[in-house]
């Protein structure tokens, strides 16, 4: 009889790829510290051999589970789903990012009574825990400082701060209220409205507002207390925020909402009060949600990335498990232009500005 043909490990990958066991490990659970020129050179070899990686026999030497474990923090939403649409997308992205490491991912919500340790990391469920959704850290600071001093990986999407504890992933919300009134600004308009929260308890918005001052003060322009209005992100706040604005009967040209949900609120009360967008008042948002090129006027906004947010969310929490170093780390914003300014009427011709 013919002798069984061996199958290909990853030593045989090695050895024609003129590296190391461990370059082509850490090549195939796409490791970001393989230049994506050994990376491709492996996988071609891993495509000639037919090789698969044992993804069981991999947890048990490393004594993982392979899987994280993704919580949400319910929002009120208009549907079932008490997700904000703005990590939907991220949702997508954070599957895809868990699929090319090897790893699967469970999805659950969570409240700030269960513990989430036992849960998770101690029954074995997961290797790591990314949250999305806590906004205000404060409120569960030491549920995470507990989780850490237990020897838990987590990391968190959310504003940057020098004192929280754990990794987190964040926009950089100052320089995208920056970018919002800026960009109002040269378009000529003078008295600019925002709506969102300000107060410590909504601090990722708090940090939009101050951006948006900070571009006022610089054009030489005092803000006025009267043309803030809080809201919370819901199309129904933004709604009623936009009608707050109208009763105080202040003059505005401009609104700069801190979310798209606020934004998208404030277009429907704008229209029902026969003000006309761009021409009366122009709108922007914050987040980049997919529901923002479809309103009617499609919504300029001010994009957070979730597709480079979930990649980013899982490599380092796979950092962590790994023993790899890792960090916090905040991403820059960019301007997305559409009709509410008098930009591109389709999504696709959009002018992005870094």
């Amino acid at each position: 009889m013919a002798e069984k043909r061996r199958k290909p490990n990853s030593l045989d990958i090695a050895h024609l790829a003129g590296v190391s066991q461990s370059t082509v490990s850490r090549a195939l659970r796409g490791d970001p510290m393989v230049s994506s020129a050994t990376r491709e050179r492996i996988l071609g070899f891993a495509r000639q051999l037919n090789y698969h990686v044992d993804k069981n026999a991999s947890s048990l030497r490393r004594q993982h589970t392979g899987t994280l474990a993704l919580l949400f923090f319910e929002d009120p939403t208009t549907d079932d789903s008490a997700i904000n649409p703005f990590f939907h997308s991220m949702l997508g992205s954070i599957i895809r990012a868990c699929s090319r490491q090897g790893y699967d991912l469970l999805v659950s919500f969570q409240d700030l009574l269960r513990d989430w340790l036992a849960d998770y990391e101690d029954s074995h469920k997961a290797d790591g825990i990314i949250l999305l959704g806590y906004g205000d850290y404060l409120a569960y600071r030491d549920r995470l400082e507990t989780l850490i001093a237990h020897g838990a990986h987590l990391v968190r999407w959310g504003q940057v701060l020098p004192d929280h504890p754990g990794i987190s992933i964040g926009c950089d919300n100052v320089a995208g209220g920056r970018l919002a009134a800026e960009h109002l600004l040269r378009l000529g308009r003078r008295r600019i409205a925002f709506i969102g929260e300000i107060a410590p308890s909504a601090p990722e918005m708090a940090d939009r507002h101050r951006g948006y001052h900070e571009a006022l003060l610089a054009a030489g322009l005092a803000p006025d207390p009267s043309l803030q209005a809080g809201a919370v992100s819901t199309e129904a706040s933004g709604h009623q925020a936009l009608r707050t604005l109208l009763e105080r009967g202040r003059e505005f040209d401009a609104v700069f909402a801190a979310s798209d949900l606020i934004a998208i609120g404030a277009l429907g009360a704008l229209a029902a009060a026969g003000r006309r967008v761009p021409q009366d008042v122009a709108v922007v948002g914050f987040d980049g949600i997919p529901m923002g090129a479809v309103t009617r006027p499609a919504l300029t906004t001010v994009s957070q990335g979730t597709q480079r947010a979930g990649e980013v969310l899982v490599q380092c929490l796979i950092s962590q498990i790994e023993g790899r170093p890792a960090e916090s780390m905040i991403l820059s914003p960019q301007l997305v232009v559409r009709e509410s300014c008098g930009g591109a009427a389709h999504p696709t011709a959009a002018a992005i500005l870094s």
